[in-house]
Formats: structure tokens, C-alpha cells, sequence
């Protein structure tokens, strides 16, 4: 073993993402702190052309649910992130070096972590429900009140007529790279990332519909995994 983070990347997939405040001090515990943040997220999202599923802020750490970039890697985003807040914080160093990084492959498991991002406040007792932080996606999620950093969700699909965002229907993949002939034909991954990044949001806009279809609640995309069983609405 050589202690090195093995990072799967490029895979088309969504990515659970954490990372955390220098020695965990809680730099983000301030309002302005976490607008700061989420200014600093949507400018990044900006930039590099990706889809915010969830975050939530909390006094020492983030959570993130993205999707891999259009430009460069999710990697390059997070260092590019971490930066914009240091320095517009003036705090350094403001952030723990690296970062946790955990590929969504499914859409239960893209529902349990959305769910956890959203109750991490209830489980540090900083607030009662989701929707009392206001630094996450909760919010959206209920209402679909468009905050600071834009969410997609059922919400943005649907004014956008279920269309994908104008930056992936545009995205073309790249030519493939000149390879030996005798290498084996394993499929191109860019090609294969690129079939599975459509694929895999248009899967999620339609679990969405029929997970609200299920319970009823209209008021939120993925319902199961944003509000608990206390304030869910069965129809």
C-alpha cells in the first residue's frame, strides 16, 4: 500500500464530496461565512459547467452532491472552490488539504446521500427540521425557490421543459486517442461518460416523478430522501 487517495473520476457518475475547515475550526459557522460559500460555489459552477444536485454547509466541513465537469475534472473544481473562499475569506490557511470523494453509481444511493446531506444538521442539533438551516438545498427541494447556487432538481427540469441544461446538450465528446492496435477494445471512456452523464439525469428527473407519484408530495423532488418521515404529505 502506498497510502495514496485513489480517486475515480471521468466515470459520468455523480460524486458525494466532503471537506473540511483547517483542524476542523469552524470558520463557516458565520452567516456571512456560509453566503460566502455559496456565492463562491455557484461562480464555480459557473465556470466549469456542472450540475449541483445538494449541499449543505456546515460550521467546519461541506458536503456536496455534483456531477463531473464539462471543463476539466472535479478534482480541478474543488481545489478552484477551496480557493476562491480562502482568499475572498482572507483566512489561511482555511481549508484541510484534501478532500473525500464517493461515486454515486445508483439512484438509492443517490438518494440516502442527498437524504444525509440535508438531515446533517438535525443530527449535530443545529436545528429541529431541514428546512431551519438555511444553508443547503433543503430549501429548494421544498419550495423551489431558486437561491443563491442553482439546484438541479425537478424544479429547474421542469422550467426548463425537461430539457437538459443548454451546457449538456451541447457537450460533445472527444475524439478518441490515437492507441496501439493491439490494445483491447474496452470502448472509449470519454464516449462511455458522456452516454452515461445524459442517461444517468434524465433517470434522475424521471425517479423523481415516480417517486412523487408514490408518495403524493408534489412540493419537492426526491421527497423520500429530502424530508422526514415527520413532515413528509402522503396523499
Amino acid at each position: 500500500m502506498n497510502g495514496k487517495r485513489i480517486r475515480h473520476q471521468q466515470t459520468g457518475e455523480f460524486h458525494f464530496v466532503t471537506f473540511s475547515c483547517y483542524s476542523r475550526r469552524p470558520y463557516l459557522s458565520t452567516p456571512s461565512a456560509a453566503e460566502l460559500f455559496e456565492d463562491a460555489l455557484e461562480r464555480v459552477r459557473q465556470r466549469y459547467l456542472f450540475a449541483v444536485a445538494g449541499y449543505v454547509v456546515m460550521p467546519e466541513h461541506v458536503h456536496l452532491l455534483v456531477n463531473e465537469p464539462r471543463r476539466g475534472l472535479l478534482s480541478t473544481v474543488i481545489k478552484a472552490l477551496k480557493l476562491s473562499v480562502s482568499l475572498r475569506s482572507g483566512r489561511r490557511p482555511f481549508w484541510q488539504a484534501h478532500y473525500y470523494d464517493f461515486n454515486v453509481s445508483s439512484h438509492e444511493k443517490f438518494v440516502e446521500k442527498l437524504r444525509y446531506i440535508h438531515r446533517n444538521p438535525i443530527h449535530r442539533g443545529l436545528a429541529a427540521q431541514p428546512e431551519d438551516w438555511k444553508w443547503s438545498s433543503f430549501r429548494h427541494y421544498q419550495t423551489g425557490i431558486r437561491g443563491t447556487v442553482e439546484i438541479e432538481s425537478e424544479w429547474t427540469a421542469r422550467e426548463r421543459g425537461w430539457k437538459l441544461p443548454d451546457w449538456m446538450r451541447d457537450l460533445r465528446p472527444s475524439p478518441p486517442h490515437p492507441r496501439s492496435p493491439n490494445a483491447r477494445d474496452r470502448g472509449h471512456p470519454q464516449m462511455k461518460a458522456y452516454s452515461y452523464e445524459i442517461g444517468a439525469t434524465r433517470r434522475m428527473w424521471l425517479s423523481v416523478r415516480m417517486d412523487s407519484s408514490i408518495t403524493g408530495n408534489t412540493r419537492a423532488a426526491y421527497p423520500a430522501a429530502t424530508l422526514s418521515s415527520e413532515t413528509r404529505t402522503r396523499g
